[in-house]
């Protein structure tokens, strides 16, 4: 049903307020046909397939559709052939390759005559960074939009669009479901528009195949039976709600508490459960310094490694590197004195923000400021054979200690 109910136009699109709401840059582009190439990234089910679609209605261009995933150079040569005998007529083609990212930089680089020639006007989908996975001459070319996961409430729009729809939707199977159903729903698809539509679907003919009835009454679909058409489909991960939090402290202290088996159990949860890699290394990587810190410095190096990997690789690839990061931190000697002497230093940083900098350690970058005692006094510490003398807080901070190991 996800692909039944593509939008074909504007009004029947929800989401993405910021990139095609009225007076935004791309809205402007398509009303003024005046588009040039373009580079949609965002995570999957958020409409780049569909405004590639309703670009191509909207400036009525031909529209021409590849996978990046299953085509080559044959692939894009029939197409490029197939865009110059249509140019000869007066019409324009837009190229639209999904992940675009898989194209190899030889692939991407055999698109670049006919994108600066006019030939075709690109337009590419990628779920991965544009700034890793697609060549400079390329990006340079095109501008980049960032499609951002739906909102609830643009999903729960969605769904009762496919509701109310009878040619494409389920409007001829009277479904009577609840607001907070569909909410609940919205929530559980994580933004992903074509998870909740195909989980609707199911959970309607599911009702259906076992209702004596048929059709002809209206088929009710409860929460429950949201519930067990989307443990068909994927994991049930609520991303939103208590369970989130839940499992994302499990892991927390699960690390802290020095335990890699559970680490390991607790980032399974999640990652197959389909959270964003990104969010959990961004928590591992603080955990690093918060509860690791100073006792092991290597750790914030190893989580910040696994964040990196998990931005240039994405899901599912990235799952090991997690698992290292994650493996790393329950294993390493844990300490809080970094958080802790930071916590205190900056209590004293909004209370004494009225302080001046020791004059002896201020620069003097004028002649001005070397008269009036700027830096006068300073010890240049390569100079000295061992510790110096020298203070380094104000005075009314001397002999204060913060880091305690």
């Amino acid at each position: 049903m996800a692909d039944r109910m593509r939008p074909r136009k504007f009004s029947e699109f929800f989401g993405q307020e910021e990139i095609v709401g009225a007076g935004k840059l791309l809205r402007k582009l398509i009303d003024s046909d005046q588009l040039s190439s373009l580079i949609f990234w965002g995570p999957p089910g958020t409409g780049k397939t569909t405004l590639a679609y309703i670009i191509a209605e909207q400036t009525k261009s031909e529209f021409i559709k590849i996978s990046a995933v299953m085509s080559g150079k044959e692939e894009l040569k029939k197409s490029i052939i197939r865009a110059q005998e249509s140019l000869r007529l007066g019409i324009r083609t837009i190229l639209f390759i999904d992940e675009i990212h898989r194209w190899n930089k030889a692939q991407q680089d055999a698109l670049l005559p006919y994108v600066e020639n006019g030939t075709i006007i690109l337009i590419g989908a990628t779920t991965e960074n544009p700034s890793f996975e697609i060549i400079g001459a390329l990006l340079s070319r095109s501008r980049v939009f960032i499609l951002k996961r739906l909102e609830a409430e643009d999903v729960v729009k969605i769904l009762k669009q496919a509701l109310e729809d009878k040619e494409r939707g389920l409007g001829d199977y009277k479904v009577k479901i609840e607001d907070k159903v569909l909410e609940m729903l919205a929530e559980l698809s994580g933004g992903d528009a074509r998870v909740a539509l195909n989980g609707l679907e199911l959970a309607v003919k599911a009702k259906i195949k076992n209702k004596e009835q048929g059709i002809k009454n209206k088929v009710e679909i409860s929460t429950s039976d949201i519930k067990e058409a989307l443990q068909k489909t994927h994991l049930i991960f609520d991303k939103q709600g208590e369970e989130f939090y839940n499992l994302i402290s499990a892991l927390h202290k699960s690390m802290r508490g020095s335990d890699p088996d559970a680490s390991l159990y607790w980032l399974a949860r999640m990652f197959e459960g389909g959270a964003d890699p990104l969010y959990i290394a961004r928590r591992v990587l603080r955990f690093s310094a918060e509860d690791i810190g100073v006792a092991d410095s290597r750790a914030l190096l190893v989580a910040n490694a696994a964040f990196d990997a998990c931005h240039k690789l994405g899901a599912p690839e990235c799952n090991v590197h997690l698992a290292e990061a994650v493996v790393y931190c329950a294993l390493a000697k844990k300490s809080n004195a970094l958080y802790t002497a930071y916590m205190a230093a900056a209590e004293d940083a909004h209370n004494t923000s009225h302080l001046g900098v020791p004059i002896h350690l201020r620069n003097a970058p004028t002649k001005f400021m070397k008269n009036i005692g700027y830096g006068k006094g300073y010890k240049y510490n390569p100079d000295f054979d061992g510790p110096v003398d020298q203070a380094y807080l104000p005075k009314e901070l001397k002999g204060k200690k913060y880091l305690i190991k």
